[in-house]
């Protein structure tokens, strides 16, 4: 069917694409479902568009995707975004790291912060982190963020050994008012 001078593939009709349009769980696609069929039913695209609550113009790209593609040509294409910094490669050579954590020697340090993480990043591979940046990072690759307990360095496991197993700490001896 013509309109403005841009045909549309009839290959479904206009009642198959509200019932896919039903079906639909994204939003966006049967929206466009929708508004062609809209088309297909007579209306004029500024009406057709208008009832779906999209531009004219949109529907006009709609159309002319799923001339070309058909039902697939109404699903939003991936975007394209910034490429990472690191390949998997070396995501995996820091995973392999985070997981070996830092020599406490060598290092200085007993656990890796995000800031250390950025640190070392850039020194083996010359690449700049900012710390809520690696903290997307370390999620990507399924770390989860974790605080080491304290532990004081001069305390003695021998004494609190005894104070665990000391009857007045036993298990129902205890009251909680």
């Amino acid at each position: 069917m013509p309109m403005y001078g841009i045909k549309i593939c009839t290959a479904l009709s206009a009642a198959e694409l509200r019932r896919r349009a039903g079906y639909e769980k994204k939003r966006r696609p049967g929206m466009r479902m929708r508004a062609i069929a809209n088309a297909l039913d007579g209306y004029d695209r500024k009406e057709a568009a208008r009832l779906e609550g999209m531009s004219d113009q949109a529907l006009r790209d709609a159309i002319k995707r799923y001339n070309e593609d058909g039902l697939a040509g109404l699903y939003d294409r991936p975007k394209p975004g910034r490429p990472r910094k690191l390949d998997a490669a070396r995501e995996a050579e820091l995973s392999q790291a985070i997981l070996a954590g830092p020599d406490p020697e060598t290092d200085g340090i007993s656990a890796y912060t995000l800031d250390d993480l950025a640190a070392l990043v850039h020194k083996r591979w010359s690449v700049s982190y900012h710390s809520s940046s690696m903290s997307r990072v370390v999620r990507r690759l399924n770390f989860s963020r974790q605080k080491a307990r304290p532990s004081h360095p001069k305390k003695d496991p021998a004494a609190a050994e005894a104070f665990k197993k000391s009857p007045a700490n036993a298990e129902g001896n205890c009251r909680y008012t």
